[in-house]
């Protein structure tokens, strides 16, 4: 039998990086998707040809795909190559995210129409393109989310917006695909260190929390079964539970997985 499969967006760095990796040291092959490749660099570090490599140093199968979310043709081709050459898909991540750092009404409509391009509409092309994979395995999709859904003080409309319809359209299509995929979001509600918000916001990051802490809770909602859906889960409330390991300064991580088995306090 073949090992599950996870898809992950915006794993050239960060967050979605680590979620790459810890899933492959859980067991999973790894099709890792982002715009940042050895051919398309941007300013920032890192590329998803580093993070497959890296998944395959690990002793995983992983692909390297440079993929803009917004491209609805792209993720179909990428639908159509996982069902030809895998045959599966078990865990579909939603990462990838922009975050403009100019308040909404100062900035270009452009700008506005890019984050709902990236935040809502991609997680919609990758769920609608994949759900029939992922129905074949009872599969899960997480939907990254963050604590500016509910904050709109961060000062950024255009985040907080998006990532208030990320989680309603997660909750909404829950619903629809009850029986057959499990549709989750996981809030990032406590600082977690990625290079895309020191590039956007310069500043101290030396309190902020090492991604491993979302690998614990996404390793953990991966176990949970079909009938957990419909649910937005925060780091500090999976945190209570003892699933979320205690404050992780950013680069002291080790190993994700925390306690498993923990009590999803249904």
């Amino acid at each position: 039998m073949s090992q599950p499969v996870a898809v992950v967006t915006g794993a050239s760095r960060g967050i979605g990086r680590r979620l790459a990796l810890d899933l492959a040291a859980h067991g999973y092959d790894v099709v890792c998707v982002a715009r940042s490749t050895d051919k398309t660099r941007s300013k920032l570090p890192g590329t998803v040809d580093e993070t497959a490599e890296a998944v395959r140093a690990a002793g995983r199968r992983a692909w390297a795909l440079g993929v803009d979310v917004r491209d609805e043709d792209a993720v179909v081709a990428l639908a159509q190559r996982l069902e030809s050459e895998w045959g599966r898909c078990d865990l579909l991540l939603n990462n990838a995210a922009v975050a403009p750092p100019k308040p909404a009404l100062e900035d270009t409509t452009r700008r506005w129409r890019l984050g709902v391009d990236v935040n809502v509409n991609g997680p919609f092309y990758f769920i609608y393109h994949l759900w029939p994979l992922l129905k074949q395995t009872g599969g899960q999709v997480i939907n990254v989310s963050s604590a500016a859904a509910v904050f709109p003080e961060f000062g950024r409309a255009s985040y907080t917006t998006t990532k208030r319809a990320l989680e309603a359209m997660g909750e909404a299509l829950a619903h629809d695909l009850r029986g057959q995929v499990a549709v989750n979001c996981l809030r990032i509600d406590f600082p977690v260190y990625s290079e895309g918000f020191e590039a956007t916001m310069p500043g101290d990051y030396s309190g902020y929390e090492d991604p491993v802490v979302v690998s614990d809770a996404v390793l953990w909602l991966a176990e949970q079964p079909l009938e957990h859906t419909g649910r937005i889960h925060t780091l500090a409330e999976l945190r209570e539970k003892g699933i979320v390991r205690p404050n992780t300064p950013h680069g002291s991580g080790g190993a994700a997985g925390g306690p498993r088995g923990a009590s999803t306090g249904d």
